[in-house]
């Protein structure tokens, strides 16, 4: 199980540059932006993903909870 963990973590921080990359609409509508505008679309970003990353940690901990 530690062997599979720590190899999903290898793939996973090898594979930055592809999962970091975003779409090319959000891309580009970024760079015509001012700063302010920029910010905000930034921040319209993560507030979009709260929900699931907020779904993800909370079965995360009852899964390491049931577990333990």
């Amino acid at each position: 199980m530690k062997r599979l963990l720590l190899a999903g973590l290898l793939v996973f921080s090898l594979s930055h540059t592809v999962l970091g990359q975003g779409c090319s609409i959000c891309t580009k509508t970024a760079s015509e932006m001012d700063s302010k505008s920029a910010k905000g679309l930034n921040g319209g970003i993560l507030y979009l993903a709260m929900l699931p990353l907020g779904i993800m940690g909370t079965l995360g901990v009852v899964w390491w909870r049931s577990k333990r």
